[in-house]
């Protein structure tokens, strides 16, 4: 079988590492693939914001399925575009996925079906913003309603803070792009977790839940990233949890967008905030999260094509999604500045072999004359997987200090909250 994956993060070569191991495919293709992912796959360029460039690739390569990566390609309209075709492809139509690429669609939605989350106030102008504020308490939290790589999140401490914030976001300075709307939303203290769940159209069933490092510095201070780090333990939440968090959330998502003529089918990533007042969804994201992914790839030990194929044939509720006992974890290697600017083409130094009980899986790099160079803000993601947490990230930490480029950072505390429960 052949199989095309979108995208080239650390997320898609954990992927494609994962479907290596399926005996039923014989030929991966990465477009446009990284530096590591070059190893292991046939990775050939595409422009991942082109909706035209991606399905001519498709055609060209006649994969049996295709598995769409990133939020872009299916904001765009990928999963459409090839059903029509009559093509196999994991991951959710353009309307299913607004539940990512519309921060007000996915508020609206979950009001209309019931489902729990903080307060919010949609915004389109800086008066608006300034009028609605007067509704919350400090801090509160300014999200840009679309895509904006992780980092369209800013909490804020105070007015004049959010107004700025916010004026930021409608001018383009703060996120490079143009926001035409503005969620406010109430603050919630608590843990984050996200949770993920295989959905077919009509089911979903739980696959696993991780915590995310989001913040650049240790003791998750700094601004927002696309994530330093994760990692996935059996304890992280509950049975009871994960059957509660996957019936009136998981369940009622899926039911919901069936409702409005929008089935979701793919992975539907829920960021939740553990509060007092019970589980509150602070976003939706419809694909595999990053750098979760690679975490939680470690500890899967069902084929992961068979997730993929259960999803596409309406199975998902027939499959039985075995994890591996214990912990696993990631934490990742980041170019000097980021999530400010950066710079490429740097060499890399120490990647040259995993061994046997980390996996250094490649995030932001290129093959450049035979040496993998930096190519992006986070750049690779080291990876392990054991009984105890604390073992997975002291092999992690251990691997670390072999690699080696210039400007490299890295938080040291992944991990941390699980560490003190203990």
């Amino acid at each position: 079988m052949k199989v095309l994956v979108i995208g080239g993060g650390g997320r898609e070569h954990a992927l494609i590492w994962a479907l290596r191991k399926s005996p039923a495919v014989n030929e991966i293709v990465a477009a446009p693939g990284n530096g590591g992912i070059s190893r292991i796959a046939r990775c050939i360029p595409v422009n991942v914001n082109s909706l035209e460039a991606m399905v001519n690739l498709v055609a060209i390569e006649a994969p049996d399925l295709t598995v769409i990566g990133p939020e872009v390609p299916l904001a765009l309209g990928l999963v459409d575009e090839l059903e029509t075709r009559g093509l196999r492809v994991f991951g959710p139509t353009k309307a299913a996925a607004q539940l990512e690429s519309s921060k007000a669609f996915s508020k609206a939605f979950m009001q209309r079906h019931g489902i729990p989350t903080a307060e919010h106030a949609l915004c389109t102008t800086l008066d608006e913003v300034r009028e609605s504020l007067l509704r919350f308490s400090l801090p509160v939290v300014v999200k840009a309603s679309g895509l904006a790589a992780g980092k369209g999140v800013v909490i804020c401490e105070t007015r004049l803070d959010a107004e700025t914030t916010a004026a930021q976001m409608f001018s383009g300075v703060l996120l490079g792009s143009v926001e035409t709307e503005i969620v406010l939303e109430e603050f919630l203290a608590g843990e984050e977790v996200s949770f993920f769940a295989l959905c077919d159209g009509k089911h979903a069933v739980p696959v696993a839940a991780a915590q995310d490092h989001k913040r650049v510095g240790e003791g998750d201070t700094g601004p927002n990233t696309g994530g330093m780090g994760a990692y996935s333990t059996d304890g992280l939440l509950t049975p009871a949890m994960q059957q509660w968090i996957t019936q009136n959330i998981a369940q009622k998502v899926v039911d919901g967008m069936a409702s409005e003529g929008t089935p979701f089918k793919g992975i539907l990533f829920i960021g939740l905030m553990m509060s007092p007042r019970g589980p509150m969804v602070l976003e939706f994201n419809t694909r595999w999260g990053d750098p979760e992914t690679e975490a939680i790839v470690l500890r899967l030990q069902t084929d992961i094509l068979d997730l993929f194929n259960a999803a596409i044939d309406g199975a998902a509720q027939d499959l039985a999604i075995r994890m591996k006992p214990g912990a696993s974890a990631t934490v990742i290697a980041a170019s000097g500045g980021y999530p400010g600017k950066y710079t490429n083409g740097l060499p890399i130094t120490g990647i040259e072999e995993d061994s046997d009980d980390v996996i250094v899986f490649h995030a932001g790099t290129a093959l450049i004359d035979g040496h993998i160079v930096t190519a992006g803000g986070r750049v690779l993601a080291v990876t392990a997987e054991s009984n105890d947490l604390e073992d997975a990230l002291d092999r992690i930490y251990r691997r670390l200090e072999h690699i080696s480029f210039e400007g490299m950072h890295y938080r040291r505390d992944i991990g941390h909250r699980a560490l003190q429960r203990r």
